[in-house]
């Protein structure tokens, strides 16, 4: 836990700088766009999508607690920008990375449960 914690930390001190510019517009590397829940600020999160039958699922490579996640649950609802198009979502919710897969299209039905995350955030796109 402990890893992943500061993992998060490098990456969002880090990498989220360089890769935001690019996030939402690059194959598999979107953005959500989110309000903190404290600070009412706008914030910008470079995430890992994949598109469901009703909505996306976000991988929670960090876990359920990250601010980002947190934030989304309280306000249910926020923005996921994708391949260029900005999504409006609601209904966030956190399965597991098994269960969203069963809502993506081949070959994630097949990958996802293979990898190492255990949690995914699902959003259903608000009409």
């Amino acid at each position: 836990m402990q890893c992943a914690r500061r993992r998060a930390e490098f990456n969002r001190r880090f990498v989220n700088p360089i890769v935001r510019p690019l996030a939402g517009h690059l194959l598999l590397w979107s953005a959500v766009d989110h309000v903190g829940r404290r600070s009412g600020r706008q914030y910008r999160t470079p995430v890992t999508v994949f598109p469901t039958t009703d909505g996306v699922a976000i991988l929670l490579p960090y876990g359920v607690d990250t601010d980002w996640v947190r934030n989304l649950r309280a306000a249910g609802s926020g923005t996921v920008e994708v391949n260029g198009r900005r999504l409006a979502v609601r209904d966030p919710r956190v399965v597991s990375t098994a269960e969203a897969a069963q809502l993506t299209r081949r070959p994630w039905q097949r990958l996802l449960p293979m990898l190492p995350v255990k949690s995914a955030l699902l959003l259903t796109r608000s009409s």
